[in-house]
């Protein structure tokens, strides 16, 4: 039948997922320490063995055979050491059953609070093997328990921590019992033990969502060239492809979106911007500053900042709400971006960009409503519009999600 004891130690090795063997000799090192301080000296070779069956513990003293005595504490002669063991030679070893009568009482008292520590220090060594190797890796977790803005969250069932103010997508709202993905950036070593560094803002979180998502990331056959993101509103991914057969964008979109979409209700409705990467720094800064339209890009190569002109009804598109538009592609690129007005250009506009004729948005027939919210926000052109998805439409104020659509429908018509 099995002891009380030895239930409590199955117990444990359970509950804190620590190895039954590593229990055992913490158990044994703490009685251990608690013989020493009571009955012994700092000196002594003290062992003791732990029945895992009774929960008895037996101690030794430990002396080496020796032809002379220097040390009364650590050694004995040969014919001192024949009294225990009949065989005992010079430069071996013999043990001692020096076990107090009252030592189960005494040490049980004297070594609970090592036990305690010693099991903790235990458990946080599992913890770090456990998930050092598992840096810079998308982890699952269902969310604990809330309390305010802590959050705390269960790792592999296992392994509960906590979620940081600063690593919560802003707005999003947790539950227990919600599983959600984590991006594990580090393990860290302190004093209290291992810490996880993990995050749902980080900007790796995308780019292991993406790799998860679609097969032709995590294969190699389209690279993540960069990633910019303010978490919960907004993030471009810039994307490429040395296979001239794979089109990057449309690998990562999927078809009608889905791939894409996954990831978004993922990050909480997260936007997510997919554009092609190019080594025409040039293009590549016309195309992170989408839907804006630019006119002209003059590149700085020294300083690494680009003087961007644009239209004063494309100036709102490309500069963002907060500037959000035109901070991304500048962290996208790697670039300084100064939005300027094209009158401030004092260099010849390209023809295309002067003789371009472009349908109003009042005569295509929108009613009169969202055609003053449009306005408000510098929409007076059907060609702004153009390329512009009806959920792009619904951050302007004024415009719903009905209002979005009968946009959409009548720049077709144009088009």
């Amino acid at each position: 039948m099995q002891s009380q004891f030895l239930a409590a130690i199955n117990q444990l090795c359970d509950e804190k997922n620590i190895p039954r063997d590593r229990v055992i000799e913490t158990i044994e090192a703490a009685l251990r320490a608690a013989y020493r301080k009571d009955y012994g000296n700092k000196n002594q070779v003290i062992d003791v063995k732990l029945d895992e069956k009774s929960g008895i513990a037996t101690v030794y003293q430990v002396y080496d055979v020796v032809e002379k005595v220097e040390d009364p504490d650590m050694q004995m002669t040969a014919d001192q050491a024949k009294k225990y063991d009949k065989k005992a030679k010079i430069g071996e070893q013999v043990k001692l059953d020096v076990t107090p009568t009252d030592y189960g009482r005494i040490a049980a008292q004297a070594a609970k609070q090592v036990i305690i520590q010693k099991i903790q220090d235990a458990e946080r060594d599992v913890l770090y093997e456990t998930f050092k190797d598992r840096e810079n890796e998308l982890v699952n977790a269902i969310v604990h328990r809330v309390d305010g803005t802590n959050i705390y969250v269960n790792l592999d069932n296992k392994t509960t921590t906590n979620l940081p103010y600063d690593q919560q997508i802003p707005g999003e709202k947790y539950y227990s019992g919600q599983r959600i993905k984590l991006y594990l950036d580090k393990v860290v070593k302190t004093t209290k033990g291992p810490q996880l560094l993990i995050s749902r803002t980080h900007s790796n979180l995308v780019k292991k969502l993406l790799e998860l998502e679609i097969p032709e990331i995590k294969s190699g056959l389209v690279h993540l060239k960069s990633i910019a993101r303010e978490p919960g509103i907004r993030c471009k991914v810039a994307v490429h492809s040395d296979d001239e057969k794979i089109d990057p964008i449309g690998s990562c979109v999927g078809q009608k979106g889905v791939r894409v979409q996954n990831i978004m209700e993922e990050l909480n409705g997260e936007r997510i911007d997919i554009i092609q990467w190019s080594t025409d720094m040039d293009a590549y800064i016309k195309t992170a500053l989408a839907p804006a339209k630019v006119s002209v890009i003059k590149l700085d190569e020294q300083q690494k900042r680009a003087k961007v002109y644009v239209q004063p009804d494309q100036r709102p598109l490309a500069i963002g709400k907060q500037g959000q538009n035109v901070r991304l592609a500048s962290i996208l690129t790697g670039w300084e971006i100064d939005i300027l007005d094209i009158s401030d250009y004092e260099g010849t506009v390209p023809k295309a960009e002067k003789k371009e004729e472009i349908a109003k948005v009042a005569d295509v027939g929108l009613n009169e409503a969202i055609v003053k919210a449009l306005s408000a926000a510098n929409l007076t052109e059907v060609a702004q519009l153009k390329g512009l998805t009806a959920k792009d439409l619904m951050e302007v104020d004024g415009i719903d999600e009905k209002a979005a659509k009968e946009i959409v429908e009548a720049v077709k018509k144009v088009a």
